[in-house]
Protein backbone atom coordinates (compact mmCIF):
# COMPACT_ATOMS: atom_id res chain seq x y z
CA UNK A 1 0.00 0.00 0.00
CA UNK A 2 1.32 3.40 -0.97
CA UNK A 3 0.90 6.51 1.15
CA UNK A 4 -1.64 7.90 -1.32
CA UNK A 5 -3.63 4.65 -1.14
CA UNK A 6 -3.55 4.81 2.66
CA UNK A 7 -4.86 8.37 2.69
CA UNK A 8 -7.58 7.49 0.17
CA UNK A 9 -8.58 4.40 2.17
CA UNK A 10 -8.88 6.40 5.41
CA UNK A 11 -11.00 9.03 3.67
CA UNK A 12 -13.26 6.41 2.10
CA UNK A 13 -13.71 4.39 5.29
CA UNK A 14 -14.06 7.18 7.84
CA UNK A 15 -15.38 10.15 5.86
CA UNK A 16 -15.59 13.33 7.93
CA UNK A 17 -13.76 11.67 10.85
CA UNK A 18 -10.71 10.74 8.74
CA UNK A 19 -8.62 13.81 9.51
CA UNK A 20 -9.29 13.59 13.24
CA UNK A 21 -8.45 9.90 13.37
CA UNK A 22 -5.13 10.41 11.56
CA UNK A 23 -4.04 13.22 13.88
CA UNK A 24 -5.64 12.42 17.25
CA UNK A 25 -6.15 8.67 17.69
CA UNK A 26 -3.12 7.12 19.42
CA UNK A 27 -2.48 3.59 18.19
CA UNK A 28 -0.88 1.28 20.76
CA UNK A 29 0.17 -1.16 18.03
CA UNK A 30 2.37 1.55 16.52
CA UNK A 31 4.24 2.48 19.67
CA UNK A 32 1.67 4.96 20.96
CA UNK A 33 1.79 7.08 17.81
CA UNK A 34 -0.97 8.62 15.75
CA UNK A 35 -1.27 7.57 12.11
CA UNK A 36 0.35 10.82 10.99
CA UNK A 37 3.23 10.37 13.44
CA UNK A 38 3.69 6.79 12.26
CA UNK A 39 3.84 7.92 8.63
CA UNK A 40 6.43 10.56 9.54
CA UNK A 41 8.43 7.89 11.40
CA UNK A 42 8.60 5.77 8.25
CA UNK A 43 6.22 3.00 9.29
CA UNK A 44 4.67 1.27 6.28
CA UNK A 45 1.26 2.68 5.34
CA UNK A 46 -0.20 -0.84 5.19
CA UNK A 47 0.87 -1.49 8.79
CA UNK A 48 -0.70 1.80 9.87
CA UNK A 49 -3.90 1.04 7.96
CA UNK A 50 -4.26 -2.38 9.61
CA UNK A 51 -3.58 -0.92 13.08
CA UNK A 52 -6.15 1.82 12.49
CA UNK A 53 -8.69 -0.74 11.28
CA UNK A 54 -8.11 -2.96 14.30
CA UNK A 55 -8.41 -0.04 16.72
CA UNK A 56 -11.66 1.19 15.18
CA UNK A 57 -13.22 -2.26 14.59
CA UNK A 58 -13.34 -2.06 10.79
CA UNK A 59 -14.57 -5.49 9.62
CA UNK A 60 -11.88 -7.64 7.96
CA UNK A 61 -13.72 -7.67 4.63
CA UNK A 62 -13.21 -3.88 4.36
CA UNK A 63 -9.49 -3.89 5.22
CA UNK A 64 -7.89 -5.32 2.08
CA UNK A 65 -7.58 -3.72 -1.33
CA UNK A 66 -9.00 -0.42 -0.12
CA UNK A 67 -7.66 2.85 -1.48
CA UNK A 68 -6.57 1.54 -4.86
CA UNK A 69 -7.77 3.35 -7.93
CA UNK A 70 -9.58 1.43 -10.62
CA UNK A 71 -7.31 0.81 -13.63
CA UNK A 72 -7.86 3.16 -16.54
CA UNK A 73 -9.78 1.72 -19.45
CA UNK A 74 -8.36 2.18 -22.89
Amino acid sequence: MRRSEFLRAVDLEFGARASMLKTDLVLDALGNRTADEALDAGIAPREIWLALCAETDVPPERRYGVGRLEPRRR
